[in-house]
């Protein structure tokens, strides 16, 4: 089954700004907790995002096991938004739309996380357990890091 994140933040941030922070893979570490013990693999001499750029990471989301998530940038619209898409890694399906949108107090970020886990029903069980509270901790941490780095 299916399942949708939608999240929003309002950042006092130029688009210029906003966008060079949440492009740039080698910031993700900066904005997720520390127990996932998130590492990124790619070595990126420059933090330009384009479309078919894969991104190799470690993640540890559950009970520290250590797993090997890739990503790949399927579409770019400079400085509005990209899209993330997992090739290799835990879910079925990620497909993670980031939006920069402009407006009078500075950008209004969009997350909208399409996913899907894997094994059917025994899936949609550890959803229900703990994927669906974890993916939420994991963007509460990242709002709350934001607002520190972008709202001071």
């Amino acid at each position: 089954m299916k399942h949708r994140l939608v999240r929003e933040q309002q950042l006092s941030s130029s688009i210029e700004t906003a966008w060079n922070f949440f492009s740039s893979a080698n910031n993700l570490s900066e904005i997720t907790p520390k127990d996932m013990s998130f590492i990124v693999l790619t070595a990126m001499e420059n933090d330009e995002i384009y479309e078919g750029m894969l991104i190799d990471y470690y993640v540890s989301p559950v009970l520290g096991i250590k797993m090997k998530w890739q990503t790949e940038i399927i579409k770019v619209d400079f400085q509005k938004s990209f899209i993330d898409f997992q090739k290799k890694g835990p879910y079925k399906l990620w497909h993670h739309h980031h939006e920069f949108i402009p407006n009078e107090k500075g950008v209004l970020m969009k997350d909208t996380v399409d996913y899907e886990l894997p094994m059917g029903f025994l899936g949609e069980i550890a959803h229900l357990l703990f994927v669906k509270k974890k993916l939420e901790h994991i963007f509460d941490y990242r709002y709350a890091v934001l607002e520190k780095m972008f709202n001071k």
